[in-house]
């Protein structure tokens, strides 16, 4: 203040400046280590038992060595993929984390350095995939169990196929050489468990003929591969399937393929928003992969969609909307989610006669929530429970991340079920649901990582009553990286 207490603009601009440079998420820069350790142990619980159909292995994939060296990778994305299996058996539950030996895991390593461009970092000589100038992917974002394999996913490639049990790496999968590396494929396949079906998707990103791919594998088979013309290049990372229709949120997020191709970009900067020229949802046909509907759905981003299914004439799409995209927000590692942007789930209900939009329903949780979860017996059928992360301190300026774990109903507008974190703790990967056989009831597993202690866990919550805490623990004597998606497989 001056003499007549009045703020100066220096003091008001140091006051904005600490105000920006707030750090919200202490410690969090523990959880991006240039290397995480592999693990194969058993581990103990901590509180009430678990309920005895807790009996399978629980899945984990992520970004978990961000440098090599002197050298550090800029974006979460760009982190090498770890694999996670958490082993319940009856009197026993056994982790194991093993790296997943890529191409580019492995020429790194034998090389001792760096060698490729990522999703958000490049360098001097830094490659591309020799096969089809992409990224060479990490395989860090999801995992799958498919018909009696292991498989995964990174962003925009073919998966890797895992042991099921040791984790052991076999190699690139390519669906029996009906696919290859100039096929682009996304880390987000859907299952339909009763028809046994497999759906995914890619993008190839030209600046004149900019297409989406759209596949339906079956009993190892390729039942149709369908290309779909798209208005401009957008970046698409998920999808959702409902009994008949598969169905695609467009944000436009384009990529310059020149930037990236002939300018020594990353993926990172050859991203450009434009929200003026609008989003849209693009139905189709699950039979035939012919697009039957593409209507407007205004400005905002779709990173993740939530479940689909159909009602009569009406088809039910539930998402989470942003004001903007999240992968900016991404980086510098360890500073992440800085300023990000609002967002929450929507509903949209469409009209499958007048092919319109007729209701628009938001759930008011506007904590820039993602992995979104469901039942996994629900999927293309009608329910009302979801589990998702959520940020509690977005709208404020300064690194942050998720430090709640939201349990939200459709039928009730209002999210009142939200367990709150203790300072220095912050939770990551997919909340993934178990469900109790003949019932309704189950529990949700998520990560944990305490940044004071420097350990991880994993937590277990009740799923039906989630702010009281996890009735559950299941520590790790040392840190696990934070995982991105994660799944169930009953056995």
């Amino acid at each position: 203040m001056n003499e007549t207490g009045t703020m100066t603009l220096e003091t008001a601009a140091t006051d904005v400046l600490q105000e920006a440079q707030q750090d919200l998420a202490s410690g969090i820069e523990h959880a991006f280590s240039s290397s995480f350790p592999e693990h194969d142990c058993r581990l103990e619980t901590i509180g009430q038992p678990l309920p005895d159909f807790v009996r399978g292995t629980y899945y984990l994939n992520g970004p978990a060595r961000f440098g090599a060296g002197e050298f550090s990778w800029r974006h979460w994305l760009d982190g090498d993929g770890m694999v996670s299996a958490l082993r319940f058996e009856k009197e026993m539950i056994r982790v194991r984390s093993r790296y997943v030996r890529s191409r580019k895991f492995q020429e790194e390593q034998n090389a001792g350095r760096p060698l490729f461009r990522t999703f958000g970092t490049a360098f001097p000589g830094s490659q591309l995939n020799r096969a089809h100038n992409g990224l060479e992917s990490p395989v860090n974002v999801s995992v799958y169990p498919f018909e009696g394999r292991l498989l995964a996913f990174g962003e925009q490639g073919l998966p890797w196929e895992l042991d099921p049990e040791t984790l052991e790496t076999r190699g690139q999968f390519t669906f029996g050489g009906r696919l290859n590396d100039a096929s682009p494929f996304s880390a987000h396949p859907k299952f339909d468990a009763e028809t046994g079906e497999m759906f995914n998707f890619g993008i190839f990103f030209s600046a004149q003929t900019p297409r989406l791919y759209f596949y339906c594998l079956q009993n190892g088979e390729m039942r149709y591969r369908k290309s779909v013309p798209l208005e401009y290049p957008c970046s698409v990372h998920d999808f959702s399937i409902s009994s008949n229709y598969a169905i695609f949120y467009l944000s436009p997020y384009l990529l310059d393929i020149n930037g990236l191709l002939k300018e020594g970009k990353t993926v990172m900067e050859s991203l450009r928003w434009e929200p003026e020229r609008g989003s849209r949802l693009l139905v189709l046909d699950r039979k035939t992969g012919e697009p039957i509907i593409s209507l407007p759905v205004g400005n905002r981003h779709c990173l993740h969609l939530i479940n689909s299914f159909e009602q009569g004439e009406r088809l039910i799409v539930d998402v989470v909307e942003y004001d903007e995209p999240l992968y900016g927000y991404y980086q510098p590692i360890p500073d992440l989610f800085s300023n990000v942007s609002q967002g929450g789930p929507v509903r949209l209900v469409i009209d499958l006669q007048s092919r319109e939009i007729i209701e628009r329903i938001a759930l008011d949780y506007l904590k820039a929530p993602d992995f979104p979860a469901t039942d996994p017996r629900r999927a293309m059928h009608s329910y009302d429970e979801l589990w998702m992360l959520g940020i509690s301190t977005t709208g404020r300026p300064g690194r942050k991340f998720f430090d709640q774990l939201v349990h939200a109903r459709w039928d009730q507008h209002s999210v009142g079920d939200i367990y709150q974190c203790p300072p220095m703790r912050y939770l990551g990967g997919e909340p993934v649901f178990i469900g109790e056989p003949g019932s309704g009831n189950g529990v949700v597993i998520c990560q944990e990582f305490d940044a004071a202690a420097r350990k991880s866990s994993f937590l277990v919550f009740e799923a039906a009553r989630v702010a009281p805490g996890p009735v559950t623990r299941i520590p790790l004597d040392d840190l696990l990286y934070l995982g991105f998606h994660a799944g169930f497989r009953f056995g």
